[in-house]
């Protein structure tokens, strides 16, 4: 094919015929973006990633002669470039899809309900948005989650009274590695719940929880409509509902449904801020990581207001700056740090 340079270049590896014309045939009147070349393996992958030196990749997870993580650890090892995974939920997808994002994918795309000309429709506006950010991306950042060695090894929690009664984490693009990187850190014992928004489709924040609550020394899982509010656990906003807080008897429970349904994201981390504001106030501490859009902006405001405090992950190591930088440009933020230092701050802060 005929290189453009003013387009972003992209080479297809899917061991599906069908899902490689498809690709290619949602490109071809693009001005944006350029199908360099398709591959059926990871083998076949790798050698073309040397000899073309793509912009982007997109990877299927499920490949034969070398699957999709296999490649993708190589391709990360012996010629970086960002990656797009398409996966799907069949078998384990699901965990292989967050074992990607792990290894250095900067995000992945459902490709599960890619079946007829609507559902591709869907499929190439998602691939054009994120072929896009990934092609700016900066690789040096996708390998944050390994910085082991510059993360302080939190303190033992003490036993002074906080007054923080909810930490919240919002996240998107690059938000898996992230929420790892700072949950691990974490004791057992932290005196709030923490509830997390991180934009993902439906069917793989369950996967996510449960392969925090593995990783994690918290307890790690998908919120639940009436869940009590617990120190010492993760709640993961399940895709496709918006999480809210309610407070009944002096007690916090998680609440879930669809309203507001005119938002980009669903969940949203604005309309949990709203709620938390709303229902806590003051006593909210959140934090907002990696991602792209302004989800959080808004609800940043209203925790402002209400004299919660909050925290953005730096531009240093956020892998896409868009979320922290909407929330700074919209209120006086209490905290800016790179991502190894956001768990320390979530154990300092709940007592300051």
């Amino acid at each position: 094919m005929t290189s453009t340079s003013s387009k972003i270049r992209v080479l297809v590896v899917d061991d599906s015929a069908f899902v490689r014309r498809a690709i290619i045939k949602m490109f071809e009147q693009s001005a944006e973006i350029q199908i360099i070349d398709v591959a059926a393996d990871g083998i076949m992958a790798l050698d073309l990633i040397k000899k073309l030196h793509p912009d982007v990749v997109t990877l299927d997870v499920q490949m034969p002669v070398l699957d999709g993580l296999q490649a993708l650890e190589r391709i990360m090892n012996e010629c970086p470039v960002p990656v797009l995974m398409l996966s799907s939920l069949t078998g384990k997808g699901g965990d292989k899809t967050l074992k990607a994002l792990e290894l250095g994918a900067v995000d992945f795309i459902d490709k599960s309900s890619a079946g007829g000309q609507m559902d591709i429709s869907g499929l190439a506006m998602e691939l054009t948005a994120k072929i896009k950010i990934a092609a700016k991306i900066d690789l040096k950042k996708l390998k944050t989650v390994d910085m082991t060695g510059c993360v302080t090894k939190a303190a033992p929690l003490t036993t002074r009274f906080t007054n923080t009664e909810i930490v919240i984490i919002g996240t998107s693009t690059g938000g898996p590695p992230a929420l790892q990187t700072i949950l691990t850190k974490i004791p057992a014992n932290y005196p709030c719940p923490i509830l997390v928004v991180q934009h993902m489709s439906v069917g793989f924040t369950a996967p996510l929880a449960e392969r925090l609550d593995r990783l994690c020394p918290l307890r790690v899982m998908e919120a639940r409509d009436g869940d009590k509010l617990e120190a010492g656990t993760v709640y993961i906003a399940p895709a496709g509902r918006h999480l809210k807080i309610c407070r009944r008897s002096g007690n916090l429970f998680a609440w879930l449904d669809k309203y507001p349904d005119h938002v980009l994201h669903m969940p949203s981390v604005d309309v949990l801020f709203t709620s938390a504001a709303g229902a806590i106030g003051k006593n909210c501490l959140v934090f907002v990581l990696t991602g792209m859009g302004r989800d959080g902006a808004v609800g940043a405001q209203d925790i402002k207001k209400a004299g919660g405090r909050v925290v953005v992950e730096s531009e240093e190591t956020a892998i896409v700056f868009g979320m922290p930088k909407a929330v700074m440009e919209a209120v006086k933020v209490d905290r800016s740090a790179p991502l190894y230092r956001i768990a320390d701050l979530m154990l300092e802060m709940i007592y300051s």
